[in-house]
């Protein structure tokens, strides 16, 4: 990689770090707000779900913005407005018995309200990430797999260390505190992408005649989009979204109720085992992150795509047998569900670059993340809903059959070609 390519990566790096950073805190924070105030699974579902699926709503003019004024400004706002939402977040409960107490809202807390308009914030301004990020990286980078997983094994360092860092907080300060904390990392952030010397690539006429001035020509580059491979892939990445929502919105809750994990007391503090347990499988993530980028570099991507939802449908089968055996299964299953997690995103990330127009590469992306994101964040809901109204085992016997439909739509891409 040249200067420049490290460059991209680096800010990219960063930023995808941070979102997740902040995305993964927010299912510790479920297990304080589920005891704190007066809520169950299925209202916080919904909550994280709202929030969430404005990370992927906003994914598709964040691409079309993306194609058209470029990246770098649009990961700066972004980076701004989580930055921003964390602090709204921070004051959420104390706007809440202020300018909510009154109203009549049902049986649902005012807190939760407040919260969920936080969520939404944050969702917004989170959303044009991915599209400007990966667009950034797909058309800049030379060596798109090592680009693509490099930025992913960033996006996993947030992911482990958000869910961390939060825990650790939690042990000296108040939650409110500690989501105050979390957002001055986004605005250095912030104030370093726009000084960082990245040379974004200059699209030449033609290219810019594909990039949507209208909602006509939106419409018609979305239908060459949509109608083309590419709507497998968007399945695809709907599957998983539905999955990885899931299982991580409420994997704290599920393990800190086994009987392997107990609280104990830190410093005097009693802490939740089963929260670094949780990190340590999101850690284990970068591993596979970097395993699927190197793999898109040596396999189809499709083929990737239909071993890896095989696992990860097999995992959900197996994932509650294992863990209730004690400890050792437990963290070996956990270790290897992490893997898998996320060893299946750089190989859809490579489908949505091989299967569609570099000049709407934005858009495309921007689709990718509807689906990864806006569909995905049904998962919040569907598991809290199961959770609350059924079992567990129903729950994970529902994420393999999600797998498996992803699984199965990989083995059609493969034959198609």
């Amino acid at each position: 990689m040249d200067g420049n390519d490290r460059r991209i990566v680096g800010l990219t790096g960063t930023a995808h770090a941070l979102l997740h950073t902040y995305e993964l805190s927010v299912p510790i924070l479920v297990v304080i707000w589920l005891t704190e105030f007066s809520t169950t699974p299925a209202e916080l579902g919904i909550v994280v779900s709202v929030g969430m699926a404005l990370l992927g709503l906003g994914a598709l003019p964040g691409g079309v913005l993306a194609d058209r004024y470029g990246s770098r400004k649009l990961i700066a706002l972004c980076l701004v407005g989580m930055g921003g939402s964390f602090l709204v977040l921070s004051a959420a409960p104390t706007t809440a018995a202020d300018l909510l107490g009154s109203l009549p809202l049902l049986s649902v807390s005012p807190a939760v309200v407040a919260i969920a308009i936080a969520l939404v914030l944050w969702g917004a301004a989170a959303s044009v990430y991915h599209p400007a990020g990966l667009t950034l990286i797909s058309t800049g980078v030379d060596e798109r797999g090592r680009g693509f997983a490099l930025h992913g094994m960033a996006g996993n360092i947030g992911i482990a260390a958000g869910p961390l860092a939060t825990t650790v907080l939690l042990a000296f300060m108040p939650w409110e505190t500690v989501t105050a904390v979390l957002a001055v990392p986004a605005f250095v952030a912030a104030a370093a992408a726009l000084v960082i010397d990245v040379e974004e690539r200059e699209l030449d006429e033609d290219e810019e005649d594909e990039t949507p001035d209208s909602i006509g020509e939106f419409l018609d580059i979305s239908g060459t989009v949509v109608r083309s491979a590419f709507a497998f892939v968007f399945v695809v990445v709907a599957m998983n979204g539905l999955y990885y929502r899931g299982v991580l919105t409420f994997l704290p809750d599920l393990l800190a109720g086994l009987e392997t994990f107990q609280p104990i007391d830190i410093a005097g503090e009693p802490q939740e085992p089963a929260n670094y347990v949780y990190s340590g499988l999101l850690a284990v993530g970068i591993a596979g992150q970097y395993v699927g980028g190197r793999l898109t570099d040596r396999m189809p991507p499709e083929r990737g795509i239909a071993f890896a939802f095989g696992g990860l449908s097999l995992l959900a089968l197996i994932f509650l047998p294992l863990a209730s055996m004690g400890a050792v299964p437990l963290l070996l299953v956990s270790a290897v569900l992490g893997f898998a997690l996320f060893i299946v995103q750089p190989m859809y990330q490579a489908a949505v670059a091989e299967y569609t127009p570099e000049a709407a590469r934005g858009l495309s992306y921007g689709y990718t993340y509807l689906g990864n994101f806006g569909i995905g964040a049904l998962g919040a809901g569907m598991a809290g809903a199961i959770l609350t109204y059924s079992n567990q085992t129903v729950l994970f016997l529902v994420f393999a059959a999600i797998a498996a439909i992803a699984s199965g739509i990989g083995v059609l891409l493969m034959r198609r070609d």
